[in-house]
């Protein structure tokens, strides 16, 4: 269950365009498992301007040392409630809900597997790196981003992975192009039993339909816009195909963000899909 807790900024240091922030969080590191999100307060403490939380993945957390426990989140300077996080000071406090949301799913076995992660999305993925090699897995990862300074994750991944593969889409970093251009050839030579992905929709449509046709389960975490972080504003809502075949529409930040790849109708996001369970017929009535 998650918990809400007073945390106090530990340290901000730059990656790229981007800022790690590391705060306390008594408790949150125990109960952490990769692909889980916290949910941060903007603004003061007592009152504030901008009512909803932001949601952003755990990147890594430590449970012991002097700050006892602390989860590092991973910050890109995109609107005021971001930017507000990004100009904290060692010291300040912050108001946090952590963990949320449905983790990956980790093997039981050792077994081959390809981690894909776009931009700052890749933030998740070196916490599930670490796991997945403690379990004896094999792990390659594939970075991209736009431009190199979009970038996120490359120092950490090499420390880990069998192999790295970066792409940047105007070629300032490693292969010209998309994630999905080399990862066909990865799977082929690792022999990939499962992919794993973090990254903006479009991405992760892409990789989810690239394994797909491969014959690999994909597990994705998707970056829906998420306003409560615990299912009550139903913001975040997307298609998704159940066990039994039915579509419905379920909450990022409830029943995900980690949804099977070929389960989320990544064409349909944004929409109700007349054929989802309770969507209104022609004549109005709900199925």
């Amino acid at each position: 269950m998650p918990v809400q807790v007073r945390g106090e900024v530990v340290s901000l240091r730059r990656a790229g365009l981007y800022t790690v922030l590391t705060v306390t969080a008594p408790g949150v590191p125990e109960i952490t498992r990769p692909g889980h999100f916290a949910a941060i307060a903007i603004g003061d403490l007592d009152s504030s301007g901008l009512i909803l939380r932001r949601a952003f993945s755990i990147h890594g957390v430590q449970s012991r040392g002097i700050y006892g426990g602390t989860i590092d989140l991973v910050i890109a300077d995109s609107g005021p409630g971001t930017h507000w996080l990004t100009q904290r000071r060692r010291g300040d406090a912050l108001d946090i809900v952590a963990p949320l949301g449905r983790p990956f799913s980790l093997p039981r076995d050792p077994v081959s597997c390809a981690l894909v992660g776009g931009g700052y999305g890749a933030a998740p993925l070196v916490m599930l790196a670490e796991h997945l090699r403690e379990r004896g897995c094999r792990v390659d990862v594939v970075l991209g981003a736009s431009t190199e300074d979009k970038l996120f994750g490359v120092l950490d991944a090499k420390r880990i992975a069998s192999t790295v593969t970066i792409t940047t889409e105007d070629g300032s970093a490693g292969v010209p192009g998309r994630v999905t251009d080399p990862l066909v050839d990865i799977m082929a030579r690792a022999n990939t039993d499962v992919v794993y992905a973090c990254g903006p929709m479009g991405m992760l449509a892409a990789v989810a339909d690239v394994a797909s046709q491969a014959g690999i389960l994909s597990q994705c975490a998707v970056e829906e816009a998420m306003a409560c972080g615990i299912g009550v504003c139903m913001s975040c809502v997307l298609p998704v195909i159940g066990d039994d075949g039915i579509t419905r529409m379920v909450r990022s930040c409830v029943e995900g963000p980690v949804f099977r790849g070929d389960r989320v109708r990544w064409a349909d996001i944004g929409t109700v899909p007349p054929d989802t369970l309770g969507a209104p017929s022609s004549e109005g009535i709900p199925r």
